[in-house]
């Protein structure tokens, strides 16, 4: 088989006379002889029979089909600068990817924000971010589907060798939308609880795939609607579609403009959050990542 002319070190030359405008310059930089450049250079034109530099004034210029071959060639560049810190970050115990799974009942402005200073502390750290909800958080930790679970609702499974830490209470409001045929009923507590079962809820999917899925809070005889996620809960709500508990952080202007209202219920409904990960996963990134969201002014109960 021919051996591919175009090398990572070839890429680099091209790369540098483009910037430097020379190749002088561009040998300065790479602290070579002008001589090693041009004959570089001069070597790739022969071997794959095209010109890569045209000569403007003082400056030497890239061809058409040098501005094709650096512009790909930058992109193999970077990937091969990515991949050598990667390796160094996974041989002094620095995990190239964290994979976290987020409850849909998060403050995810909070999460977010969070998440952008460890980003901007380890740049070279992927991260990929499902939504999961009940029993999915905990199914895809034990599965190792996820390094991370952020948010997931207690209790903490037991024997699984977790690490929890409890995080502030979801507050979750039981709301109606203000045009829904029973939305009288948000201001008589005693024919509420008479006609409570009788409305439908809107239910946000459990996430897990093996394990029982669960449901947290209103009961009905039957009349369910299900959804995917918190935002489809929020638009089925305020559709009328029926009643359900939703986050009060996304639902705030919505209440206080009158298009969804808090039902009085007298519950005493368990909104228990958690952090949790694997004791066994030793990732230097996992561990910097909780300590930012477990430290002072993150996602921990005040």
């Amino acid at each position: 088989m021919r051996r591919n002319p175009i090398t990572i070190e070839v890429l680099e030359t091209l790369d540098a006379i483009d910037r430097r405008g020379s190749f002088a310059k561009a040998a300065e930089e790479l602290n070579k002889a002008t001589s090693a450049i041009s004959y570089a250079v001069q070597k790739l034109e022969e071997q794959l029979d095209i010109a890569l530099f045209q000569r403007q004034g003082r400056r030497s210029v890239l061809t058409p089909a040098g501005q094709l071959i650096l512009a790909e060639g930058r992109d193999i560049l970077q990937t091969t600068t990515r991949l050598a810190n990667k390796a160094k970050e996974v041989a002094t115990g620095w995990e190239p990817r964290i994979n976290i799974a987020v409850e849909s009942n998060t403050s995810y402005s909070t999460f977010f924000s969070l998440l952008n200073d460890f980003l901007n502390e380890h740049p070279s750290i992927e991260i990929d971010i499902r939504e999961s909800v009940l029993n999915g958080g905990w199914e895809a930790l034990e599965q190792d589907r996820v390094d991370l679970i952020v948010g997931a609702p207690g209790p903490v499974p037991l024997q699984k060798g977790y690490r929890a830490v409890p995080l502030a209470l979801a507050d979750l409001v039981p709301v109606i939308a203000s045009h829904h045929v029973q939305a009288k009923l948000a201001a008589d507590p005693e024919k509420l609880k008479l006609f409570l079962a009788k409305l439908r809820r809107v239910i946000t999917h459990d996430t897990s795939l093996v394990n029982v899925a669960r449901s947290k809070g209103l009961s009905s005889d039957g009349r369910v609607l299900y959804v995917q996620n918190i935002d489809q809960k929020v638009e089925a709500i305020l559709a009328g579609l029926g009643i359900g508990h939703l986050p009060r952080k996304r639902i705030q202007q919505h209440l206080d403009n009158g298009e969804l209202i808090a039902l009085d219920l007298a519950e005493d409904t368990d909104n228990e959050t958690f952090l949790a990960w694997k004791i066994s996963n030793k990732g230097k990134g996992l561990k910097s990542l909780t300590q930012k969201l477990t430290a002072t002014g993150g996602l921990l109960a005040p």
